[in-house]
This record gives structure tokens, C-alpha cells and sequence, in this order.
């Protein structure tokens, strides 16, 4: 074999060598990259399966147990102590001021009235406070019949002439029906206020001697919402229109009957209400059949000014508004990525807890001892910590005070943010990439002072119909849910007015039908003109004033 032979044979074996190794190479790349692969496929499926078990058997609440019993070995935890203020204990007097006081004299027996010496009839020396109790009268139903007097001229009639006169009778409600405004105002504050379904409420009617249907008690709330608390609502809407900061959020619904969609689909309630703007509160929902982002367009279409509300980029549609995302929210998404011991060993602070509590430390040096999320989370627990501690001060004043502590504690969490290379799909992703992507709006609140944190003014509001849809799992009609969502409104809003709720809703039932059509009427009944708080704010009263005994609204 010549020399330029074996020169070209040793370079055949050379290449081939080269290529088998290049060829090892990419394999032990895409194995590689496989095994990280399954390993962050591992990891979601295990978040996965954890995040399954908790729903079965666990608590779906952020909130962690304060005592868990179990029969394995119990492990010690160490954590920061903490001070509780608890409150002072109220006084009977003060737990029972707004009650009506009826005192009964407990006599001594006629033929215990004489001296045991003499036998002299004995005088009253005093008579003294012994106990109280507190009695409670159920309801009571009864049949109301208008009797109409009618008068006619006898002299008159004595020619077969004469004039008759018939006096004036309230009106009904609900034309044909016996429904009145303390039985459907009952009927709304059980529903809407009390969270009880019709079939439960009818069953409460039997034991009270009347039988009225469930169809026919949803059949009254829809008739006189439509009627005469449209009209409030709408007066309502326009006014939260005019503000220059609302919240907003949205929560699940069914309807069994709707056009076009199926019993099991799936609608919502929206919910809007005002902010913190030292003004009388307003508290809206409206039902939807959809989550589109049409619809909180159309309802705030007019409002210009800060939109506080979550993550769901619906919101995006709504024009003129500056969004504020809630940071309770992306404080959520590191809450889940953590593993379930942490999660018994952190808690999440609440702005509005009485609580007393070490300021909490954001871990700043032995970074390795602690995982990412449970970082995300202590960073978002100072920011609530602070904004316990603005709580009291005037917005110009918490404006001032956010700049200076907090604007530094969101550029450290975006600077640490991005230091994390989480895997694919695993919960510590979502979260960092939400808090990415609301980067701008997460951190608007420091624009007002006025401003929350969170968005938990809206998401109370939310849970306010959480209860009722628990209890009653569905609306048999759009016009069903269409009415709850206006009766939700007047009951919440009474009570962000300070209002005797079902006393708000009956006076509203005794007005509306002759105001409905007349502005100043309207301008009357709303939860914070004069008249209302005069007659709204104290306890229930039907007897006092009723349809047939109306005074007028003061209008000029």
C-alpha cells in the first residue's frame, strides 16, 4: 500500500471517528435536554397531583389551619412570635343600645299585700331591676283586607239621587297579586341578605300558616325589580359613572334556561364598586351570559379615570381608564408554587387585620436557604404590612409614605425576578411570568393615594353572592339572575350606606310605585339623601308607616 493510501485511509478513519463522536455528542444533548425535560414534567405533575389532593382533602382556602391532628409524628415548627390585640369586650348596653326596652313589673299576689305583723295593707317602696332578657317575636303573616267606605248623601237619596263618595285605596304592588312591599321585602332580604333559596323560604312560610310557592315568591322579585328598583339602579349606575375610581371583578354563575345555551354553561355575575373616594358607597353586579371583555366596556362606558381589578386581560377593553392590578393577586400565584409544609409555616398578612405582628424581612443574604416563592411571597407581605401601617393616614399623606418605603421594595422584586429561571410550566413560572406581565399596572396604585393594594373591596362584594349561589346553585331564568343582580346591588349598597337593609328595601317599595316616573322622587330614595338615612338607619318598623298610611316625600 503506498504512502498517499494509507494517508487517505487514516483520514477516512479519522472523519468517521469525528463523526461518530459529533453523532454521540447530539445524542447526549437530546438526552439532555429529555432528562430536564421529564424533570420539569415531573415536577408539574407532582404540583399537579398536590394541587389535586388538596382539593380533595384539603382545604382550598389560603388560610392556614391553626392546629392540624394527625396521627403521624408531629414535627416542630419554629416561628416568629407574635402579639394579638384583642378587643375590649362590649358591653350589654352597648350590644343591645338600638333595642326597644319593654319592662314588665313583677307584682305581688293580692293576698301577699297584708303585714305578717299587723295585717296591714302594705304600700309600693320601689320597685327595682332584677335581669333582662331578650325576647324575639317571629314573623308573623297575616291577611290584609282593603275595606273601601263609601259615603252617599242621605237627603239626596231620598230623590233616588245624590253623590257618592268612595275613599282612596293604596294600589297594588303587583296587579292581581296579594303580594305587598313587606312580603316581597322580605322576601328579596332573605334571598339577597340571608342567602336563603326559595324552596327553603317556602317551607319557612308553611310553618308561618302561608302557603306561597317558590315560583310565585321568584315570580314577585322579578315583577316589582323590574318595576319600580330598575329605576334605582340605573339612577345608581349613572352616579358610579361619574366617580373617578372604581373596582371591579367578576364571579361564576348558572342559568338553567337561557337562549342558546346549555343548562351546564357556564355565565357570571360582574361586580363594580366604588373606591375609596370618601363619598357614599356604591356596590353594582350585573349579570352576563360570558366573560368577554365587551361587557365591562359597555358597563363603564362613560367612567374615566383608575380601574383597580385582577389579572384578566378582559379589562384591557375597557377605554379612558388606568388599570390597576391586584397584588393580592400575584402574592396568590407565589402562595400555590410553594410546597405544602411551607405553606402551613407562612402567612399571608391581610391590610385589615387587628392582628398585632412583627414587621416581616425579606431575606437579603443565605439566598439558597430559601425557595423562590416563598421569597415572591415575603416580598408582597412587606407591601401589605406597609399599607397596614399607612391605613390611617390621609391619601396625600399614604401617597407620600408609598413613594418612600415601597417604590424601593418593587424595584428590588423586579431585579430579583430576573434571576429566576423556573421550569416550564411549573406554577413558580406562572407566577413570575404574571407578575412580569403586570409590571406596570401592579405597581399604578402608587399613582393615588387613594388607591388599594388589592383588589379585595371588589372581591368581598363577589363573596357577598358566593353565599346565596352556594345556597341556591342556580338561576332558573336570565330574567331570574337579571333581578338578583339588581336586589344584590340596593342590599349591598344600603349596607356600604349604613343601612337597616330590609327597612331601605321595603321604603323603596312603598315609594317607587307612585316616584318610579318622577326624577326628584328618585333623587329622594337614594341610600344617602336625608330621608332615607331618617327612615332607613334605625331597626324594622311596618307598622308605622305602611301603603295606606304614607307620608309624602319631601319634594317641592
Amino acid at each position: 500500500m503506498s504512502v498517499s493510501d494509507e494517508n487517505a485511509l487514516l483520514k477516512m478513519i479519522i472523519e468517521t471517528q469525528a463523526s461518530r463522536i459529533q453523532e454521540q455528542e447530539a445524542t447526549i444533548k437530546e438526552l439532555r435536554q429529555m432528562v430536564d425535560e421529564l424533570r420539569s414534567l415531573k415536577a408539574n405533575l407532582e404540583e399537579t397531583l398536590e394541587e389535586f389532593r388538596r382539593q380533595f382533602f384539603g382545604t382550598k382556602s389560603e388560610k392556614t389551619p391553626r392546629e392540624e391532628k394527625s396521627s403521624e409524628e408531629k414535627k416542630t415548627v419554629t416561628v416568629k412570635e407574635h402579639t394579638r390585640e384583642r378587643k375590649p369586650k362590649a358591653k350589654r348596653d352597648e350590644l343591645y343600645a338600638d333595642l326597644p326596652v319593654k319592662e314588665i313589673v313583677c307584682l305581688v299576689p293580692e293576698d301577699q299585700r297584708y303585714c305578717d305583723w299587723c295585717n296591714s295593707p302594705m304600700e309600693v317602696l320601689a320597685t327595682r331591676f332584677v335581669r333582662e332578657e331578650i325576647r324575639i317575636t317571629p314573623a308573623i303573616v297575616e291577611r290584609i283586607h282593603y275595606m273601601q267606605e263609601v259615603l252617599i248623601c242621605p237627603e239626596c237619596h231620598k230623590d233616588h239621587d245624590g253623590s257618592i263618595q268612595a275613599a282612596d285605596v293604596p294600589k297594588a304592588l303587583i296587579p292581581h297579586s296579594p303580594a305587598s312591599a313587606s312580603a316581597v321585602a322580605y322576601v328579596m332580604f332573605s334571598k339577597c341578605f340571608m342567602g336563603l333559596p326559595y324552596y327553603r323560604m317556602e317551607s319557612m312560610f308553611d310553618q308561618l300558616g302561608a302557603r306561597i310557592p317558590r315560583e310565585t315568591q321568584a315570580s314577585w322579585c322579578i315583577k316589582a325589580t323590574q318595576r319600580y328598583l330598575l329605576p334605582i339602579f340605573k339612577r345608581l349606575h349613572g352616579e358610579l359613572l361619574k366617580r373617578d375610581l372604581v373596582h371591579a371583578d367578576e364571579t361564576t354563575c348558572q342559568v338553567l334556561h337561557e337562549k342558546g345555551k346549555t343548562p351546564q354553561s357556564v355565565s357570571y355575575m360582574w361586580i363594580y364598586t366604588s373606591g375609596s373616594d370618601e363619598l357614599p358607597g356604591i356596590v353594582l353586579y350585573e349579570y352576563q351570559p360570558g366573560r368577554a371583555g365587551t361587557y365591562p366596556r359597555d358597563f363603564l362606558q362613560g367612567f374615566q379615570g383608575k380601574l383597580q381589578c385582577d389579572g384578566y386581560q378582559g379589562y384591557n377593553k375597557v377605554s379612558d381608564v388606568l388599570l390597576i392590578c391586584c397584588s393580592a393577586h400575584a402574592r396568590r400565584k407565589f402562595y400555590e408554587a410553594l410546597p405544602a409544609e411551607k405553606k402551613k409555616t407562612i402567612k399571608l398578612l391581610d391590610i385589615n387585620s387587628t392582628e398585632a405582628i412583627k414587621e416581616p424581612e425579606i431575606p437579603q443574604e443565605d439566598l439558597d436557604k430559601y425557595i423562590p416563592a416563598e421569597i415572591g411571597v415575603a416580598y408582597f407581605n412587606k407591601l401589605f404590612y406597609l399599607e397596614r401601617e399607612f391605613k390611617e393616614l390621609s391619601p396625600e399623606e399614604r401617597q407620600v409614605k408609598r413613594l418612600e418605603q415601597e417604590v424601593p421594595i418593587w424595584k428590588n422584586f423586579f431585579i430579583w425576578l430576573q434571576t429566576l429561571h423556573p421550569s416550564g410550566g411549573s406554577k413558580l413560572e406562572k407566577a413570575v411570568n404574571y407578575a412580569q406581565n403586570h409590571k406596570d399596572t401592579l405597581q399604578n396604585y402608587l399613582q393615588d393615594g387613594r388607591c388599594e393594594l388589592s383588589n379585595n373591596k371588589a372581591e368581598r362584594k363577589a363573596k357577598s353572592y358566593a353565599i346565596g349561589r352556594k345556597n341556591s346553585l342556580f338561576h332558573t331564568s336570565v330574567d331570574g339572575a337579571a333581578a338578583s343582580s339588581i336586589i344584590y346591588s340596593l342590599v349591598e349598597t344600603a349596607k356600604a350606606n349604613n343601612l337597616n337593609v330590609f327597612q331601605y328595601i321595603y321604603t323603596l317599595l312603598l315609594y317607587m310605585p307612585g316616584y318610579k316616573d318622577r326624577s326628584e322622587g328618585i333623587e329622594q330614595l337614594l341610600p344617602w339623601s336625608d330621608f332615607i338615612k331618617e327612615h332607613c338607619s334605625g331597626l324594622i318598623d311596618v307598622e308605622s308607616v305602611t301603603a295606606d298610611n304614607l307620608p309624602k316625600l319631601p319634594i317641592e
